[in-house]
Formats: structure tokens, C-alpha cells, sequence
């Protein structure tokens, strides 16, 4: 990734020529005054010239803080926002349609998920869909083998638990649902057609509710405020989940303050549903992930960069640049959207770091599809702060080994391949090490046997020693 100083000279170069606009005027204005020309043309004209010189460099400064995700004491978030919890996570995404009116709302498990095309618009750097923040040619399209347990969502349910295929398109800010395994979805009979005999057995027509599956995977946050003033994180408790969405559904929809549900301001009936729910048989949290994420998993094929220790520039290390680890609170879509990812408007909780308390900012930021797609998992971001402390770089990278994205590697000086386990604890001292010392690694594979390693060596092995990550080893030739 470049650094802000090459965006920025980019973004300056760019600007210059689209706003060569300013400087011929203050030409056009020297060549009127030299020949004598009225003077109030003369001041006309290199007011306009000295206008559009002007907005050269702040054009230039606006495009390089739009292309490049730093965060600066200006992004810092108003402490009048909403108050979220230590584990709260918010998206909002956009809306999924109707659906039919006899549907039933009802869950439905992945049992595979496979890549099957993805055309974005490559010819621009930003597209932006004037008021719609939920186009279909952003969405991949992935092929789903669906589980469907139609057998508890209202009176008159006719297909209990079926399997079913289907190609949807699914959007990127969703992902992370697929790869969970847990969809809300609406079943239906499918219509019939002119051709269809008489007497045709029900066929069912599933439609996915997009943001709903998101709360029903877990990779939203619910917490639910009873009508007594006391709050219950529901959070992964499917079965209670998935009847709050049936009540919410049944009167067209519940305002969710962040993550919170508040019995408190809902009507007396809508709330009474709500807090009969509470009162229902006990409920473990479901895991993370559905088992067999492996079939599931569809980073390889989504865009976005792969996982890596990162580059480390010299003077920006022994200057006392550093590392610190944040958290994305809240992902909200917009109208704009890049190939390998949406420009999302985003609450990132920025981690103490040297003294530092911590301190959330909102920023506009692209999200690259692989990292959404373990959403679940993990909502943490790597950020590159400046040596005086005023900046903070997301770097992508570092984040997506981080998260899981790429399977992340040691070779031992004696030729050992070591396997990391994913999200080990040890990415994320083995990062600051390097960063340290001033180490770069652009890939997600640390080749102890190199020369340049040789001053880290003995701490890395030491590091994956503590960790318990000396694991998975194989011998290289």
C-alpha cells in the first residue's frame, strides 16, 4: 500500500491537470496587463485565476483523505453519541425486500457456500449509485446448499426441513452470515406457472433477509432492555432471536437504538410479546460459527488484500512509530462503493496505546470484502500511528492476517515450517516485533533462514514457543 505522501502527491498531480483552469487565467491576466488592457478585466481575471490556483492543493487534500483511510484528531467522535457496550457491534445494512405475504420467517442453516461470479465496475476508482445504497452489481454471487427448518414460524408451515439450492447475491456487507452458517429467511409456495398440472405439490420459494441474518449469526450485537429496566444480551441466543424477529416482523419492524431494544418505548402489546420471550426454556449461546465453516469459507475468492506481517518503513520505526490494535463499534452503508470493497461510514474505537486513554472516531472508509466476510469473528482493525501521535493508519494487510484471511507461516532457522493457528495469539506480538525492529515482511510467510532475520529470530521462536503455536511443523528440503 502507499503511503499518504504518494497519494497525496498523486492526488496533487491529478488536480493540477483537471484545474489547470486557475493558472490560465492568471496567464491570461499577465498577457492583459502587459498589453494594457482595462484594468477591470485585468483584476477580473486574475481574481478567478488566483481562485481556482487556490483550490488546486485543497482539491488535492480532500482526494488524498478520501482515498486513504488515516484517521486524525478531527475524526474523533462526539461523546454525545450512542453509548455502546464493550462487545457491541452495529451494522446497518441496507433492507431486504417484502417478501410474500403468506411467507413464513424461519431459519435456515448453510451447508455449503461456493464462489460464482463477481463483476464489478473496474474502469472507476469510486462508483457511486445515486440513491441506492444496495445495487446489485456490487454483489457477489454465491451459490448456497440451504437447510431449511420450516417448522415453527406460524400455523400452516407444509415443508418442515427441507434442503434447498440456491444462487443469490449476496451483500458484502453480509457476508459474514454465510460463512456463520445461520440465515433468517422467508418461505413460501413458489407461484404457479401457465405449464404447471393440475394438482401440483407445493414447491417452496425462500427469499434471505439480509440484515436479519445478520443478528440471527451473531455478528450484530442485540441486547434487549426489559419493560423492569434490566438488560439481557441476546446476542447468539438463536431460538429467542428468531421469535423477537417473527414479533418484529408481525408489526412491520422494531427501532433498535445501536444494538439496544428498548421494551421501555415499544407499545404495551408489541413489548409484552417481547418480554414473554425472557420467560421462555433456557438457551446456550450457539458457537460463533455453524461447524463446518470450511465449507463455508469464501475469502479466497473475494477481493481484497491478502493477510501479511506488513511493511515497516526505517525512519518511521526508529522515529517511535508504532502499532495499535482498534475495533470497528459500527459499519453503516452507503451510496459508494469501490471493486474490492463498499465505502462504508464507520465508529472505530481506538485502543490505548502509551499512555494514550482510548477514544472513538467515525470515518469513511473502504472495507474490503474478504475481511467482511469474518465479520463474525473478529472486528478488529491494525492501525500504523505516526511517531508524534497525531495519525493513525488502517492498514489492511496486517488487519486481514490478523483476522483469519490468509493462514499465516513461521520457517524455523533449521528449515521447520510452522503453521499458525488462525487469529493465533501470536500474530500480534510477532507484528509489534517487527515493527519495532524496523523488520518488513510483505507477505504472510516468516522466513526465519533469511539473512535479515537473524536479529529476530530467537525472539520470534520465543514468541510462538509462549503462545503454544509450535504447531503443525513440516520439515522444508
Amino acid at each position: 500500500m502507499r503511503g499518504y505522501g504518494g497519494v497525496l502527491v498523486g492526488s496533487l498531480l491529478l488536480a493540477l491537470v483537471s484545474g489547470l483552469t486557475g493558472p490560465a487565467f492568471l496567464l491570461v491576466a499577465y498577457i492583459a496587463w502587459a498589453e494594457g488592457a482595462d484594468p477591470v478585466w485585468v483584476v477580473a481575471a486574475a481574481a478567478v485565476g488566483l481562485v481556482g490556483t487556490a483550490m488546486i492543493p485543497v482539491s488535492a487534500v480532500k482526494a488524498a483523505r478520501k482515498r486513504f483511510p488515516r484517521i486524525t484528531s478531527g475524526d474523533r467522535a462526539s461523546e454525545r453519541g450512542e453509548a455502546y457496550g464493550p462487545d457491541s457491534f452495529v451494522v446497518w445494512a441496507p433492507r431486504s425486500g417484502p417478501g410474500p405475504l403468506d411467507a413464513r420467517l424461519v431459519r435456515a442453516d448453510v451447508l455449503e457456500a461456493s464462489f460464482v461470479r463477481y463483476d464489478p465496475d473496474t474502469e472507476a476508482t469510486y462508483t457511486t449509485y445515486v440513491g441506492d445504497n444496495d445495487p446489485s452489481e456490487v454483489k457477489p454471487t454465491i451459490g448456497l446448499r440451504l437447510r431449511v427448518h420450516d417448522n415453527g414460524g406460524r400455523e400452516g408451515a407444509e415443508f418442515g426441513v427441507f434442503e434447498i439450492t440456491e444462487e443469490v447475491r449476496v451483500p458484502p456487507l453480509c457476508l459474514s452470515a454465510v460463512t456463520a452458517g445461520r440465515l433468517a429467511v422467508l418461505v413460501a409456495d413458489a407461484p404457479l406457472a401457465a405449464t404447471d398440472p393440475p394438482g401440483r405439490r407445493p414447491v417452496p420459494q425462500i427469499s434471505v433477509l439480509w440484515p436479519r441474518s445478520l443478528l440471527l449469526a451473531g455478528t450484530r450485537t442485540c441486547r434487549v432492555i426489559g419493560l423492569d429496566g434490566e438488560l439481557t444480551d441476546v446476542t447468539r441466543r438463536s431460538r429467542r432471536q428468531l421469535e423477537q424477529m417473527r414479533v418484529s416482523w408481525s408489526v412491520g419492524g422494531v427501532v433498535m437504538d445501536g444494538d439496544v431494544i428498548d421494551l421501555r418505548r415499544l407499545d404495551p402489546d408489541t413489548a409484552a410479546r417481547y418480554a414473554a420471550l425472557a420467560h421462555g426454556p433456557g438457551e446456550e449461546r450457539a458457537p460463533v460459527t455453524a461447524p463446518g465453516e470450511e465449507a463455508r469459507r469464501l475469502v479466497e475468492f473475494l477481493p481484497g488484500p491478502g493477510g501479511a506481517f506488513g511493511s515497516v518503513g526505517r525512519r518511521w520505526s526508529r522515529r517511535g512509530g508504532r502499532l495499535v490494535r482498534a475495533r470497528f463499534l459500527r459499519m453503516c452503508g452507503t451510496t459508494t462503493f469501490q471493486a474490492h470493497g463498499p465505502r462504508l461510514d464507520t465508529l472505530i474505537r481506538v485502543g490505548p496505546a502509551d499512555g494514550v486513554p482510548e477514544f472513538d472516531a467515525e470515518r469513511r472508509v473502504t472495507v474490503p470484502m474478504n475481511y467482511l466476510a469474518l465479520l463474525h469473528h473478529t472486528r478488529d482493525v491494525v492501525l500504523r500511528v505516526s511517531p508524534n501521535g497525531r495519525s493513525y493508519d488502517v492498514d489492511w494487510p496486517r488487519t486481514n492476517l490478523l483476522a483469519g484471511v490468509t493462514p499465516a507461516k513461521v520457517v524455523t532457522p533449521d528449515g521447520r515450517e510452522l503453521t499458525l493457528p488462525v487469529r493465533s495469539e501470536a500474530l500480534w506480538p510477532l507484528m509489534n516485533l517487527l515493527a519495532g525492529r524496523a523488520v518488513s515482511v510483505p507477505g504472510a510467510v516468516l522466513d526465519l533462514r533469511r539473512p535479515r532475520m537473524r536479529g529476530v529470530a530467537d525472539d520470534v521462536m520465543e514468541i510462538v514457543r509462549a503462545t503454544g503455536a509450535d504447531v503443525d511443523a513440516a520439515r522444508l528440503p
